[in-house]
C-alpha cells in the first residue's frame, strides 16, 4: 500500500484569509469589552505592564479558531506560551497589543496575527479594534489597508529628504531602568528629527511606517508576537525593516524607516546608543 503524501501546505493567500477572519472576530471580543477594561486588571512584568481579562479571553478565541482551522499547526501567543506543531506552519498572536490603550480607551490598540511557515512570516493581519483599520500582507504580495465603508488600498511608505524632515514613532520598556535610558535616546535623537510620536502599539507603530504616517520607528526590547505581523506589512509597503548593523530586526532593536532616510537613521541610532 502506497503511504499517503502529505497534506499540501496552504497558499500564503489562504493563510491571510484564515489570520483576518480570526481577527475580525477577536476585534469583536475586545469591542464588547471595552467597558470593563478597567475592572480584572492584573500585572506582569513590572506594576506598569498590565494583562485584562479581555487579553486573555481574546487570545482564547484566537487559538481557539486558528487550531480549530488548521490542529496541527504550531502557535506562539504573549498570553498562553508557546505550543508545538507538525506542519511548519505557526502562528504568532498579540490578542491585544496596546493594553494600556485599551485600559484608558485610547483608540490605538490592536489584534496583531501573523503566520510562519518554516521560520519565515509568510501572511500578517493587525486590526486596529478601536477604529477598525485593517492593515495586511503577504509575503511579495505587497500589503494594503482596509477601513470601514472605503475601498482596500495598496499601501507605500513616505519619502522624506533628510533626517531633519523625518517623523520618528518610538515605545518605552516597562522597568524604570530600561525608560531612563531609553529616554536618554529620545532627548539626544528630538533635535535631529522632525519630531517623535508615542502610539503605546509596536504593530500599529510599524503599521504606521507602511501607511507613510510617521517615517520612522524604532524600540528595543520587542517580543515575536509585537512584530511579526507588522513588520511584514512594513516592509510589504517599501520600509527597510532591520536592527543596527550587522544585527537582525529586535536583536536588541527593531526598526524600520523609509528607504530615503533607513541608513542615516540606523547610524544615528547606533552612535546613540539606542
Amino acid at each position: 500500500m502506497q503511504p499517503s503524501a502529505p497534506p499540501a501546505r496552504p497558499t500564503d493567500a489562504e493563510l491571510l484569509e484564515l489570520a483576518v477572519a480570526t481577527a475580525r472576530e477577536a476585534a469583536g471580543v475586545v469591542a464588547r469589552g471595552r467597558g470593563t477594561a478597567g475592572e480584572h486588571v492584573d500585572v506582569k512584568s513590572s506594576p506598569v505592564d498590565m494583562v485584562t481579562a479581555v487579553d486573555r479571553a481574546t487570545e482564547e478565541l484566537v487559538v481557539g479558531r486558528l487550531l480549530g482551522a488548521r490542529p496541527d499547526d504550531g502557535l506562539l501567543g504573549e498570553e498562553g506560551g508557546e505550543r508545538g506543531g507538525t506542519t511548519g506552519v505557526r502562528w504568532v498572536v498579540d490578542p491585544i497589543d496596546g493594553t494600556t490603550n485599551f485600559v484608558y480607551g485610547l483608540p490605538a490598540y490592536a489584534v496583531s496575527i501573523a503566520a510562519e511557515v518554516d521560520g519565515r512570516v509568510r501572511a500578517g493581519v493587525v486590526l486596529n479594534a478601536a477604529t477598525g483599520e485593517l492593515f495586511t500582507a503577504t509575503l511579495g504580495g505587497g500589503a494594503a489597508l482596509s477601513s470601514p465603508g472605503r475601498e482596500p488600498s495598496p499601501l507605500r511608505c513616505g519619502a522624506p529628504d533628510g533626517l531633519e524632515r523625518t517623523l520618528v514613532a518610538t515605545g518605552f520598556g516597562y522597568r524604570a531602568e530600561q525608560r531612563r535610558a531609553q529616554g536618554a535616546v529620545v532627548a539626544e535623537l528630538l533635535p535631529r528629527v522632525r519630531d517623535i510620536r508615542r502610539y503605546g502599539s509596536a504593530a500599529l507603530d510599524l503599521c504606521s511606517v507602511a501607511a507613510g504616517r510617521v517615517d520612522a520607528y524604532y524600540e528595543r526590547h520587542l517580543n515575536a508576537w509585537d512584530f511579526s505581523a507588522g513588520a511584514l506589512i512594513a516592509a510589504e509597503a517599501g520600509a527597510v525593516v532591520t536592527g543596527l548593523p550587522g544585527r537582525p530586526f529586535g536583536d536588541p532593536l527593531g526598526i524600520a524607516a523609509a528607504p530615503s532616510v533607513a541608513e542615516p537613521f540606523v547610524e544615528l541610532l547606533a552612535r546613540l546608543g539606542a
